[in-house]
């Protein structure tokens, strides 16, 4: 995700904040009604409380009864009113934030599905799951507390300041100096804990990433016996995010204490200068009363936004976290001129194809080669040739630096993406299945798919007897991922699900490499006779899969190396032969 943005980060937060907010109009004129409805109700109380303090009198026998339960009830009245309003402002806050997050999260899982292949390959998954989750509830808790606490307080201390002035404009005097020490000590503090809660996110956001990729493969980590180094490097991604969690809030809640202090202080003076000047008849005792109820009134809510703003430097650290990941830049879009790719044969053609992932270092070099329609050319290489590669080239996944890449004779950067990677079908050698029925997971790639044609595709790939042995067969409910089946029984579902398909091209990326070599066998006699005039591109290991290939590209380095038939290549007695005269070896 992009880096900081410039100066002014705070102000950009906030009005992209507030764009999610102004789209509901109505709920924020009714929360704003209800709040300021509600607080001035219970700011009159003091006022109130002033009047019926004198209405009893010096003496002890000048109390006028009626107007002290006049005002007590009027007082009582109001309070009970402002609890209701606040009640039913909370009930609008929680409907309102509950709205905004919902589009919020929205609008980032909807940006994951347009961002390209190599955004998700730059970072963890752990990380962008900690921004879906935690930085989003994090802004949901801003938007349900901090936020209404902020505009009622602002309300509050606009309303005690104008009746403070009314009472005892002199008194107002001990705030010019105290408030503004409160304001200079926060902005002194909100500078310098602002990166500390920048950096907790990130913190927990590796985190994160580093417990979803343990997980995953726990299996291999106690197969090695490596528990404690990977309980060890947990501990030291923990104490990161711990230390990095407590520096941010120890810094971050010394803000309120401090305000407090000052404001405490003011109280002080408050009661000092109010004594004197009651003494020198300049001020009624009623009036005190209200003037010290209006300070406090006034001085809390500055309190308490002191209070909150660590967890307002939280929220902006997370909501910053989220619109960048909104403002990564999807896919580029397809040329104006691009055309949708209609009647497709499969002839594929590349021709001087060079790639890298970073300028400094290609993969792919002057790569070229021809499909016919209906062949299978095989990709064979050692790790990191680049095999993966062309495969990402072909589907566009990537965009080629250099050279052209042709379907039927249509450049594939003049066809839409969509009709490109639609006229393929593809079983990855990660395999990946969602939580939901066997047929649904068959299915996936058909709309309206019907149980005859799940069927056929799961015979063609070897999974149908295993499929209906189970007790409720195509019904059966796989759990996420399909943990509860064999990585081999996997992988057959995926080639069936590739089965489903009416594409012209198949891409088989080391597809059968956790099935063992007799079902291999069968899989591979199933699917050339299904896939029939259809091109395929076949990426294996085992070269003994590949032996009917019509072509097979021996990449090396990013270069084709050789090509041409099986018997052909191990004539040649070059790499090809090497590397499968040392499987054969091996096995």
């Amino acid at each position: 995700m992009s880096e900081e943005r410039p100066s002014g980060r705070k102000k950009y937060l906030i009005g992209r904040l507030w764009k999610y907010l102004s789209r509901h109009g109505f709920l924020i004129a009714a929360a704003m009604l209800c709040m300021l409805s509600g607080n001035i109700l219970a700011l009159w109380g003091p006022k109130l409380s002033g009047s019926a303090i004198d209405a009893m009198g010096a003496g002890g026998g000048s109390v006028d009864f009626p107007r002290v339960f006049y005002y007590v009830g009027l007082m009582a009245a109001f309070y009970v009113a402002s609890g209701i309003l606040s009640y039913i402002l909370s009930l609008l806050m929680i409907r309102l934030s509950r709205k905004v997050i919902y589009r919020m999260r929205k609008d980032v899982f909807d940006r994951l599905s347009v961002l390209p292949v190599g955004f998700f390959d730059k970072y963890q998954t752990g990380d962008i799951i900690s921004v879906i989750s935690y930085d989003i509830d994090t802004v949901n808790q801003s938007f349900s507390n901090d936020l209404l606490q902020v505009l009622q307080s602002a309300v509050i201390v606009v309303f005690s300041l104008v009746m403070m002035l009314t009472i005892a404009p002199v008194l107002v005097l001990v705030f010019a100096v105290t408030i503004p020490l409160s304001v200079v000590f926060t902005l002194f503090i909100t500078k310098r804990v602002r990166p500390l809660f920048r950096k907790r996110s990130k913190k927990l956001g590796e985190l994160n990433g580093f417990v979803e990729e343990m997980i995953g493969g726990q299996k291999t980590t106690k197969a090695y016996g490596r528990e404690k180094e990977v309980v060890s490097r947990f501990d030291v991604k923990n104490r990161e995010a711990v230390d990095a969690y407590n520096k941010a809030e120890y810094y971050g809640t010394l803000t309120g204490p401090s305000v407090n202090f000052i404001n405490n202080i003011s109280m002080v003076l408050v009661s000092v200068f109010g004594a004197l000047t009651y003494l020198n008849g300049g001020i009624g005792l009623g009036d005190i009363s209200s003037f010290v109820q209006y300070s406090r009134k006034f001085s809390g809510p500055i309190n308490e936004v002191a209070n909150i703003i660590g967890e307002l430097q939280s929220a902006f650290a997370a909501a910053e976290r989220v619109f960048r990941l909104i403002d990564e830049l999807p896919e580029k879009p397809d040329a104006q001129t691009a055309r949708v790719l209609n009647d497709i044969y499969g002839d594929v053609c590349a021709e001087n194809v060079s790639f890298g992932y970073t300028p400094e270092k290609p993969v792919i070099r002057d790569f070229s080669m021809h499909a016919e329609k209906g062949s299978l050319v095989a990709i064979v290489g050692p790790t990191g040739a680049g095999k993966t590669t062309i495969v990402n080239l072909l589907m566009r996944f990537y965009d080629a630096d250099s050279g052209s890449i042709r379907v039927d004779g249509k450049d594939i950067y003049n066809v839409t993406r969509s009709s490109l990677r639609g006229a393929y079908s593809m079983v990855l050698q990660d395999t990946w299945l969602f939580h939901g029925t066997i047929f649904d997971n068959i299915a996936y790639g058909k709309e309206n798919a019907t149980m005859e044609e799940v069927v056929r595709a799961a015979k063609a790939a070897k999974i149908h007897d295993y499929i209906v042995s189970l007790p409720e067969g195509y019904q059966t409910v796989l759990s996420d991922n399909g943990v509860n089946i064999s990585k081999g029984q996997k992988q057959l579902l995926t080639i069936a699900r590739a089965m489903m398909l009416d594409c012209r091209m198949l891409i088989l990326d080391e597809a059968t490499s956790n099935v063992d070599t007799r079902t291999e066998k069968q899989i591979q006699e199933a699917m050339r006779e299904l896939m029939k005039d259809k091109t395929c591109f076949v990426i294996a290991h085992r070269l003994s899969t590949v032996q009917n290939a019509d072509n097979i590209l021996v990449i090396r380095g990013g270069r084709i190396e050789e090509q041409g038939k099986h018997d052909e290549l191990i004539a040649k007695g070059g790499f090809y032969s090497k590397l499968y005269y040392a499987q054969f070896e091996t096995y």
